[in-house]
């Protein structure tokens, strides 16, 4: 397989590895509710490895396919931000893959909820992170190379979900730990976020191995 088109395949493997395992993870974690709690809280308590490794992987596949994509993209703007964004994205994930969130919302069960240094540095990575699925889809909805018509609406729909999912679980989190809304749907809205980010990927990623495989032909 030419290297281009492994490196464009690490994009698949992200998009699809992240959101896949942390679904099934928290589905199945004890005292862990995808409602409520965030995807980070699952690099904490028990099987807190398995996250660790899913976020360090898919930080370190997603730096792989901005190599990827930086060859297959024609000069311009978007050759330049789009790589740069999953090298933001991608090395944001390994920090927060290394560097574990504080406990908050009940989960770990048991565990004091506590601000810590190591927690802002977490949520530092994934502000960066939510930032990069965000902006990332709008790239290509622009200019010249931007595809069909139906692309580019996909495209910006998904950056304005990870927006909005992002932010509305920002908000249902402060009104859970103020006890306004308890449970709040923190855990479903940043779940939805992370799938819609990642789900784009993927198709982005499909579509330039498709179009590097006929142009390698």
């Amino acid at each position: 397989m030419r290297p281009t088109t492994t490196l464009l395949g690490c994009g698949i493997a992200a998009g699809v590895l992240v959101p896949v395992l942390l679904l099934i993870d928290g589905a199945t974690r004890p005292g862990y509710s995808l409602w409520h709690n965030g995807a980070s809280q699952l690099g904490t308590g028990e099987r807190g490895w398995l996250q660790t490794a899913n976020f360090v992987i898919g930080g370190l596949l997603l730096l792989a396919f901005a190599a990827g994509i930086r060859r297959v993209l024609p000069p311009g703007r978007a050759a330049v931000r789009a790589p740069f964004l999953l090298v933001a994205g991608g090395l944001a994930m390994v920090v927060a893959g290394i560097v574990p969130t504080d406990p908050a919302l009940g989960y770990p069960p048991g565990r004091p909820e506590v601000v810590t240094t190591a927690g802002r540095v977490h949520g530092l990575a994934g502000l960066v992170l939510f930032a990069a699925l965000a902006a990332l889809p709008l790239v290509p909805a622009r200019g010249p190379h931007a595809g069909s018509r139906g692309w580019m609406i996909y495209s910006r729909w998904s950056g304005a979900l990870v927006i909005a999912f992002a932010v509305a679980a920002g908000v249902a989190f402060r009104l859970d730990v103020q006890g306004v809304v308890r449970p709040a749907p923190a855990g479903l809205l940043e779940h939805a976020a992370l799938l819609v980010g990642f789900a784009w990927i993927t198709v982005a990623a499909a579509r330039l191995r498709r179009r590097n495989a006929v142009s390698e032909v």
